[in-house]
């Protein structure tokens, strides 16, 4: 059984910074699509940042320029990195990978548990 785990999350200032991580609780075969998601209380989830298997990256408007994903295959774990974080980027956050668990298996997809990223002065 995978899990993704996320951690990181947090109460920051305006204008500070987290960096958010996320890894499979065991060994896979291989990981496709990994993204982050956030959702704010009576807001429907939305895409943040998303990178493919091979490094392409895709961000919303409202984080290009403050927020960064990257990923480490080696660990089987991806991350997001928040700069200049504002009050409005205040909610869970959750990660997405596509993931083969082993070699005779296809990808499937796998949710985090969500973490709480709470920007307040």
């Amino acid at each position: 059984q995978v899990q993704l785990v996320e951690s990181g999350g947090g109460l920051v200032q305006p204008g500070g910074s987290l960096r958010l991580s996320c890894a499979a609780s065991r060994s896979i075969f291989s990981i496709g699509f990994m993204g982050w998601y956030r959702q704010a209380p009576g807001k429907q989830r939305e895409l943040v940042a998303a990178i493919t298997s091979g490094g392409s990256t895709n961000y919303a408007d409202s984080v290009k320029g403050r927020f960064t994903i990257s990923r480490d295959n080696a660990k089987n774990t991806v991350y997001l990195q928040m700069n200049m974080l504002k009050p409005e980027d205040t909610a869970v956050y959750y990660c997405n990978a596509d993931i083969r668990v082993n070699s005779y298996s296809g990808y499937r997809d796998y949710w985090g548990q969500g973490t709480q990223v709470t920007v307040s002065s």
